[in-house]
C-alpha cells in the first residue's frame, strides 16, 4: 500500500509543481470565495481549525482571512519537535502573525494550545494530496493529521485542487482518518464518504 501511496503522491506533486503561478492565484481566491458559503452554518465566535499552504497547495491565507471577516476563530497547526505527533495548534491573527516554524512551514506564534483543543472545532479544513469520493485522504505520509484527527468529531474537509478529487482509487490504510468533506476550487464542498 505504502508503494501505491508513493506513486500518487509523486505524481500529483509533479503536477502541482508545473502549476503557473497565476492558476494558482485563482484556485486560492476561489477557494477563499467559499469560506463564505461553508458546508455548515458556524455562528461568529466559533472555530475553524485550517492550515496555512505551502507551495502549490491550494489555499493561500485569502482563504484564512475570508474565515477571520466572518468573525470566526481560526486555528493553524504547529508542528511539535521530535518524533510525529498530534499536532499543536495556535491562533491565526493575520499573515503578520506568521513565522517560519520546523520544515520551514509557516506557523501562528504566541500561545500554543493542546491537540485537544480540536474538541472545540466546528470544522476542520486539512490539506491533501488527493482525495476521493469514498472519503479517503492522501496526505504527505508522516501521519501528523491522522493521529490528530483520530479523536475529533468535528467535520473534516480535504481541500485539493478539482484535478486531485477522485471518484474512488485513493490509497488509504485502516487508520487513515476518512473525510465528510472535499473542497475543490471549481466545486466547491462536496460530500464524501
Amino acid at each position: 500500500m505504502s508503494e501505491e501511496k508513493s506513486g500518487m503522491r509523486r505524481r500529483v506533486l509533479e503536477a502541482r509543481s508545473r502549476m503557473s503561478p497565476f492558476v494558482l492565484a485563482q484556485c486560492n481566491a476561489e477557494l477563499a470565495e467559499w469560506m463564505y458559503r461553508l458546508p455548515l452554518e458556524i455562528d461568529p465566535g466559533g472555530t475553524v481549525a485550517a492550515y496555512v499552504a505551502t507551495r502549490a497547495e491550494p489555499g493561500g491565507t485569502a482563504m484564512l482571512d475570508a474565515l477571520l471577516d466572518r468573525d470566526l476563530r481560526v486555528l493553524l497547526p504547529i508542528v511539535p519537535e521530535g518524533e510525529p505527533a498530534r499536532l499543536l495548534w495556535g491562533e491565526y491573527r493575520g499573515e503578520a502573525s506568521l513565522a517560519e516554524g520546523r520544515w520551514g512551514l509557516l506557523e501562528p506564534q504566541g500561545y500554543r494550545l493542546d491537540p485537544d483543543v480540536l474538541h472545540d472545532a466546528d470544522l476542520i479544513l486539512v490539506p491533501a494530496v488527493a482525495a476521493d469520493r469514498t472519503g479517503a485522504r492522501l496526505g504527505r505520509g508522516a501521519g501528523y493529521y491522522d493521529r490528530t484527527l483520530a479523536s475529533v468529531d468535528a467535520p473534516v474537509v480535504a481541500v485539493v485542487h478539482d484535478d486531485e478529487l477522485f471518484d474512488d482509487g485513493v490509497p488509504h490504510e485502516v487508520n487513515d482518518v476518512p473525510m465528510d468533506w472535499v473542497l475543490t476550487p471549481g466545486s466547491g464542498f462536496v460530500r464524501v464518504g
